[in-house]
């Protein structure tokens, strides 16, 4: 049972991607030195986005290749001691689900249990289409991939026979080091029902995307965080689940004076006013956001440090 009265945390995405304007990519030896130094300074949690190619649809943006996630995220389990590894998210279009919960299960194992697995719907069409992944009835299959992957991880053993997937006599031998797995975190927005009902009935973790608003209210003020908040209650409730064991996070953008501004209602100022900014996240009960940074360098986790602890 999830208690969210847990200590906030602070995790930072990790991008591993192509900058288009740069013409830029990062390579593992620069992603391996960024995440240790962000453990050595006390980051909670390091996550990966699952893209096989990245089409934001934004004004000048164009497309961007990534490094595999889960290939990342297992040699990050390797290479780190403390920090928890999470996807943020799992696209399960990808992957079958009964070999992604064997996937997580041995990923877990090799970090000595600090993974979260992170698994959404995806939502990026051009990638679909390019690596041949259906693109229709994506919450659909979502809802089959999900209960196979949260099921097997759980019980050890599964039949489910569905409309995209079926398994039979499936078992997962041997187990990591936790007799249920990694804790299951489902990305989402606020405001899609169906999402935040399969997010209750299935997950220890509701994720907020950076993205996700809800109308009416400024973004990301204590009035909108608040929406959320009632929003996943509602949708406990209807599942007939406590909505305070279902833990939740929140993803936030982060300018720092180093990297280019981007907008988008992004955090910024002086690691006091970042600081103020995220305590808005923990007084409206979110229990770890990941915040993503634009200056990926170890120059900017280092200028993020010192909000760590007078966020905390």
């Amino acid at each position: 049972m999830t208690d969210r009265r847990r200590p906030f945390a602070i995790g930072f995405l990790l991008m591993p991607t192509e900058d288009s304007a740069r013409g830029t990519f990062p390579r593992w030896t620069e992603m391996l030195a960024l995440v240790r130094r962000a453990e050595a300074l006390g980051f909670d949690s390091v996550w990966i986005p699952d893209h096989l190619i990245i089409d934001i649809p934004r004004p000048g943006s164009r497309p961007e290749g990534a490094w595999e996630g889960w290939s990342l995220v297992a040699a990050l389990a390797a290479a780190t001691e403390r920090i928890e590894i999470g996807l943020l998210v799992s696209c399960t279009a990808f992957r079958n689900p009964a070999l992604l919960a064997k996937m997580a299960d041995t990923v877990d194992e090799i970090s000595g249990g600090r993974l979260i697995l992170g698994l959404g719907a995806g939502w990026c069409e051009p990638e679909f289409r390019a690596f041949g992944y259906p693109f229709d009835h994506r919450v659909g299959r979502f809802e089959e991939a999900l209960t196979i992957t949260a099921g097997l991880l759980r019980t050890g053993t599964m039949d489910f026979q569905g409309t995209y997937y079926q398994i039979q006599d499936c078992e997962l031998r041997p187990r990591g080091p936790r007799p249920q797995g990694p804790p299951i975190l489902v990305g989402s927005s606020s405001t899609g029902a169906r999402m935040l009902r399969l997010a209750a009935r299935h997950a220890d973790i509701w994720n907020r995307d950076f993205d996700a608003v809800n109308p009416g209210f400024d973004p990301y003020s204590a009035a909108d965080l608040a929406a959320s908040q009632t929003r996943v209650d509602a949708a406990c409730a209807e599942v007939g689940r406590d909505p305070g064991t279902l833990e939740r996070t929140a993803g936030v953008w982060v300018d720092l004076p180093s990297g280019p501004s981007r907008g988008w209602d992004a955090l910024t100022g002086t690691p006091q006013e970042m600081a103020a900014g995220l305590r808005v996240y923990a007084d409206s009960g979110y229990t770890q956001v990941q915040v993503w940074l634009n200056d990926q360098t170890i120059d900017g986790i280092e200028a993020f440090a010192p909000v760590l602890e007078q966020a905390r």
